[in-house]
């Protein structure tokens, strides 16, 4: 295929996030050549209206050096663009190439533009300040807060941090904590960055607001809670106060204890308490907020979806993992609180479907982002339609019995449609109706049944 005819097909595909068209060179062009740098990169076809139709210029020798020159003059940092002319139908048309720019966002005119489908828009601060976080591979919770020191954190927390990455990795660590803490970028400069400060704060921070609400109405609440302790602690806190609004269904077995079910799936409700502390943006004002209702649960968070992630992404599973707090993620993954970056939307509605009940909603909702779970039963014939065997605290009982000792990583392997998690709770789950305990030593014991 030669190049005018390739120059047609992508005029006749019409204007997208990657071509815009343009009848002459004006303002508007360079907005255009800040808002592809700022993305993928792109091109802008000059003499071209917006119907696609081939409209001309007219040029002298001097034009396209003086459109880059009027490009780069009015660039922050200067962008230095390729502009060739081309004759199509007879017709003269310029097409300016713009590659994606290394040092994120450019500015015209002291305003920072982003490519939106087929225009362009004025970027927030917030985004402002995501895309340079991205330029340099950092994020804002990686930076020191100079707002916070070393008396407003609790060694306890420290402590219990270090456990927990300790008994996830089985591993003793022989530095002292401030080390380890400066290993895992929480400390710069000896000062307490945004992340450490979050995971280990020993104060009620407005930064870490965390309210839950049980609703009878929209407007009436007949219990609720504010947490506003590290947000490593937040996780039991706010799934205890959740259970205590659960209905139980007790399901008869054959074993001697009755079985219990909670109305909604415990390990996709965690999950969505994970995924708000993880990726909430602390920078703003607002609160993580859930409210409990009689037919559903909604839990929303400050701060819409990062970067180029969409809700038709999420829901066809089709993006790469990004967060807008790497080091909180980071110290999250470390101690086996998060399994595996960007697998949470997958796993919450593979236990919602493994429960039996509709699958959750998610959507980009005033500031920020929310995910609405239903009580609402799936028909008997869809249940476990995708999800592969629902495996339950029985099946984990059986292989610890037939291979022991074993440790939970190993069971996990073995069920791969679970997750680790829910092998760990059903471990612990046996472990309380006494039926199986931990023999040895953490490296080279298991679990065996009584």
């Amino acid at each position: 295929m030669d190049k005018n005819t390739n120059i047609l097909t992508i005029l006749e595909n019409g204007e997208n996030s990657f071509v815009e068209f343009k009848l002459s060179f004006q303002k508007e062009v360079i907005e255009s050549v800040v808002s592809f740098s700022n993305a993928k990169g792109g091109k802008i076809f000059i003499g071209v209206d917006d119907d696609s139709k081939i409209i001309g210029v007219n040029i002298s020798n001097e034009t396209i050096q003086n459109y880059i020159n009027t490009i780069k003059q009015n660039t922050q940092p200067n962008i230095i663009v390729d502009i060739d002319e081309y004759e199509i139908r007879s017709k003269l048309i310029l097409i300016i190439d713009i590659k994606e720019y290394p040092l994120k966002p450019i500015a015209y005119k002291n305003r920072y533009y982003k490519r939106v489908k087929n225009s362009n828009h004025i970027m927030s601060l917030d985004e402002i300040s995501n895309e340079h976080f991205k330029t340099i591979n950092s994020s804002w919770d990686y930076y020191v807060d100079d707002r916070h020191s070393f008396s407003d954190i609790s060694q306890e927390n420290i402590d219990k941090f270090i456990r927990k990455i300790e008994k996830f990795q089985d591993k003793n660590f022989t530095d002292d904590p401030m080390t380890i803490l400066r290993k895992y970028e929480l400390l710069k400069d000896e000062k307490l960055t945004f992340g450490a400060y979050l995971l280990f704060t020993s104060n009620n921070s407005v930064l870490t607001a965390f309210q839950i609400g049980r609703f009878k109405s929209p407007t009436k609440i007949i219990d609720n809670i504010d947490i506003n302790t590290d947000i490593l602690s937040q996780i039991d806190t706010a799934i205890e106060f959740l259970k205590k609004h659960f209905m139980i269904e007790y399901i008869i077995t054959g074993n001697p204890q009755r079985e219990e079910k909670y109305d909604y799936p415990l390990e996709a409700i965690r999950e969505i308490v994970i995924n708000m502390i993880v990726h909430r943006d602390y920078r703003g004002s607002g609160n993580s907020i859930i409210k409990i209702f009689d037919d559903r649960m909604e839990f929303f968070n400050p701060g819409k979806l990062y970067d180029d992630i969409t809700i038709e992404k999420l829901n066809n599973n089709d993006y790469s993992s990004r967060t807008r707090n790497r080091a909180i993620a980071r110290a999250f993954k470390e101690a086996g609180i998060i399994e595996q970056y960007g697998s949470g939307i997958k796993r919450i509605k593979n236990e919602c479907e493994i429960h039996g009940i509709i699958e959750p909603k998610f959507e980009e909702f005033v500031h920020g982002f929310r995910v609405i779970v239903y009580k609402e039963k799936l028909s008997t014939s869809n249940v476990g339609v995708n999800v592969g065997v629902n495996v339950g605290v029985n099946e984990i009982y059986q292989f610890i019995k037939e291979n022991q000792p074993t440790k939970a990583n190993i069971i996990s392997k073995s069920y791969p449609e679970i997750t680790q998690r829910t092998v760990e709770r059903y471990i612990k789950e046996l472990k309380e109706q006494d039926k199986i305990e931990f023999n040895g030593s953490p490296k080279t014991g298991g679990y065996i049944v009584k």
